[in-house]
């Protein structure tokens, strides 16, 4: 009821500071436009225009600031071009008219008056509504007895019957209360809906280019990271051993008729090398996509993960068929590289991992009893993550605190 009424409240206070607002743009725009226009061939039109758009954008900044209370969210701020570096005076004076989007906050200086009439009509004629009607009871006795007064009692045929009347108007008061907060969220809409179209839509087209920009830089980036922590491993662990391993072997083929018992250890050796090898290669091949998870699917990739880890993984997924290659790829090395990084650090006895869906957005959440302290700053395991999230437009929550417990969230949308 509280959040009802604060919306109410906000949305009403919009519309009715909405439409004097209108109305001095309106004017001040379409007076400044008009002399400009008039006046431009003699040079004096310029700066006049230029002073009309940075009008009407100080007109666009404060619809924008209502509008973060209307929608409940931020709303972008376009980004007007500076005039270039070193240029004249003229050159600068002139600058706004180079901007498209000041001559959007013109429009909506111009076009914003009749919306916001209608718009101001109807949350003014909704509230007197709805309290002259609440308010019968109180006034409606006294309205009665004033000579020539008929009320609805009397215009419907029930005649001059004022409990009658009350009670009519009492009722519609009732009505009107009972949409009025429609009406005035639906006009608020409407109003709000414009102002986004024409004040804020570049700039949010501008801040979605950024984020995806961002997003594939992170990408770029968590591969290129990957690639290389791949080859080091590679270089410092198997590849090392391998040509150990070829050592050996060579040194065993020189000696075989010599001394066949040195050769036989040499053979142990080499044996029990190959399998240290193997098992240093699997452990790698963690961080590459597995056959399985292509073949059939998440749940069964991460069962498997869950299977290889040291640490027991109660697993539970919630989700059912299939989604594309960089979704499934991205929860499932999100997951292998949380209950590693729980394996190394935690000192957990148990992990659990659930993946769920809430809408349009996979919700994976990685937990363990173990000793906390985790976070994705630079140098630590989980680091890495976030910017393959925001390769997806995925978000990464950590809630690590000291003695425990680990909760990892990653949210990737799938719509």
């Amino acid at each position: 009821m509280r959040s009802l009424v604060h919306r109410l409240g906000a949305d009403t206070r919009y519309l009715l500071l909405g439409f004097p607002l209108a109305v001095i743009a309106f004017a001040l725009t379409v007076v400044g436009f008009a002399a400009g226009i008039g006046t431009v061939v003699v040079w004096v039109g310029v700066p006049v225009l230029a002073m009309t758009l940075m009008l009407a954008r100080g007109f666009a900044d404060v619809e924008r600031r209502m509008l973060t209370e209307v929608l409940d969210r931020p709303v972008a701020r376009p980004r007007y071009r500076p005039a270039p570096e070193g240029a004249g005076w003229f050159r600068r004076m002139a600058n706004p008219l180079t901007n498209g989007q000041s001559w959007l906050d013109l429009l909506h200086g111009i076009v914003a008056l009749p919306i916001a009439a209608v718009t101001f009509t109807f949350t003014v004629a909704w509230w007197a509504g709805t309290i002259l009607g609440l308010t019968s009871p109180l006034y409606g006795w006294f309205t009665a007895s004033i000579p020539g007064n008929q009320g609805l009692a009397h215009l419907l045929g029930f005649g001059d019957n004022t409990a009658v009347d009350v009670v009519i108007n009492t009722v519609i008061g009732v009505l009107f209360a009972l949409t009025l907060p429609v009406v005035v969220r639906s006009a608020a809409l409407l109003q709000a809906g414009l102002g986004r179209a024409m004040l804020t839509g570049v700039a949010e087209l501008h801040e979605r280019i950024d984020d995806l920009a961002e997003g594939r830089a992170a990408a770029v980036s968590a591969e290129a990271n990957a690639l290389r922590r791949l080859e080091r491993d590679i270089h410092d662990g198997p590849q090392q051993r391998l040509v150990s391993l070829a050592m050996d072997l060579s040194r065993a083929q020189r000696q075989l008729k010599r001394d066949p018992q040195a050769v036989q250890e040499m053979l142990d050796q080499a044996i029990t090398s190959t399998r240290e090898t193997l098992d240093e290669l699997r452990a790698l091949s963690r961080g590459i996509a597995p056959p399985i998870l292509s073949d059939r699917g998440l749940t069964p990739a991460l069962a498997a993960l869950a299977g290889r880890s040291p640490i027991p993984v109660e697993l539970d997924v919630q989700v059912t068929g299939r989604f594309t290659a960089a979704i499934e790829n991205t929860v499932y090395f999100v997951t292998a590289e949380s209950l590693a990084n729980a394996a190394k650090h935690s000192r957990a006895t148990v992990c659990t991992v659930t993946l769920s869906r809430t809408g349009d957005t996979l919700m994976l959440t990685v937990g363990d009893d173990g000793v906390g302290g985790a976070h994705v700053a630079k140098g630590h395991g989980l680091s890495g993550l976030a910017d393959r999230l925001r390769a997806v437009d995925g978000e990464l929550t950590v809630d690590s605190p000291v003695g425990g417990p680990t909760v990892i969230v990653a949210e990737v949308p799938c719509g």
